[in-house]
């Protein structure tokens, strides 16, 4: 969605098409929502890890998918096709391919999952958010950076305003990504008090954390309970926080890394360790480079979490971690993909 806003602003007037598969909440958020017309290949993401019917019929759908592709390509003739890979990436990229039309896969992690490995070899470009991650597709390879959400104009005074933080207080903004976030929601239960004392804590529980956050909020002395704020979710204020916020504490997924840097906010990383080990690859990333704290998982403790954030409460302790982080930044990422698709839409018609 960011990429879609950039070609918009860079080339107003442009028509646009999004193909997604038969599972996820993407025909809600592009379809339902009127964003633009929305096309549904038979392939689904292939993330099954069980032995169940699906690894029966993921293959078949992929097989029927290829030729939906095929078709829905000669309908629609578009001068570039952009995919951030996976497994339905697999029958446009081919299609895409035979038919002559130029394509860009993007790669978010520093270690490029299978799936893209596979389906970078069919696309002409490879965008991919770190520097390291060029090594795996040569040069085909352009480092642009996570696309995310724009963060232009969000005045940080105001942000701050809005979100009740006062001129000296402190804002912990606690999120966990798409991942299970069991151990971050446990080590914040259990230094909570602590936490209150220094932080005022926004936390993104999640509908189905919210009964146990307000449980722990309700355990807090009276005067303290406005100190920490559980919210299932933020949705369009999601940016404002993140501006606002003074420290995060979050999983190393690609999206995480790219806003923290892009803010230029300190954080405690705590990557999911499964996934083979993306996530862990991120985070050591920007901890090599000052731009993070980085706790492992299994590490990550009631007690260590209320150490790491009392040494961060310190503004001089945070100042060089933030910039490094911003130094790293890329908010402009979505653009930077926009104009190398352009770039290969205007040459494919030349």
């Amino acid at each position: 969605m960011a990429v879609a806003q950039a070609l918009r602003e860079l080339r107003p007037g442009v028509e646009l098409a999004y193909v997604g598969g038969v599972r996820g909440f993407e025909r809600r958020l592009v379809g339902e929502a009127g964003e633009m017309p929305y096309h549904q290949l038979a392939v689904r993401s292939l993330r099954s890890a069980g032995r169940d019917a699906h690894l029966v019929l993921d293959p078949m759908r992929l097989v029927a998918a290829a030729p939906q592709a095929w078709r829905l390509l000669g309908r629609l003739r578009p001068a570039a096709l952009f995919t951030t890979g996976g497994y339905l990436a697999i029958p446009l990229l081919a299609a895409a391919r035979v038919r002559g039309i130029p394509s860009i896969v993007w790669e978010g992690n520093v270690i490029p999952g299978r799936s893209t490995r596979a389906v970078g070899r069919l696309a002409t470009r490879v965008a991919v958010a770190f520097p390291p991650t060029q090594e795996a597709f040569g040069k085909r390879a352009l480092v642009t950076g996570t696309p995310i959400r724009s963060l232009a104009g969000i005045d940080r005074d105001t942000a701050r305003a809005e979100i009740r933080v006062g001129p000296e207080d402190r804002l912990l903004l606690v999120f966990g990504g798409s991942q299970a976030v069991a151990r971050i929601t446990a080590a914040l239960d259990e230094s909570l008090p602590a936490l209150v004392a220094d932080w005022v804590v926004l936390h993104l529980a999640g509908e189905a954390g919210m009964a146990a956050a307000l449980a722990s909020r309700d355990r807090l002395p009276e005067a303290q309970r406005d100190r920490y704020r559980p919210e299932p979710f933020l949705t369009d204020r999601m940016a404002e926080a993140l501006v606002a916020a003074d420290l995060v504490l979050g999983r190393a997924g690609s999206s995480t890394c790219a806003e923290v840097a892009a803010v230029g906010v300190a954080s405690i990383l705590v990557p999911y360790p499964h996934a083979r080990g993306h996530q862990v690859a991120n985070a050591a990333w920007l901890g090599e480079h000052g731009a993070a704290v980085v706790v492992s998982d299994a590490a990550l403790t009631g007690e260590r979490l209320r150490l790491e954030a009392a040494a961060l409460r310190d503004d001089a302790r945070r100042a060089p971690i933030a910039a490094a982080a911003r130094q790293l930044g890329r908010p402009q990422a979505g653009h930077e993909i926009a104009a190398a698709l352009l770039e290969l839409a205007e040459a494919s018609h030349a």
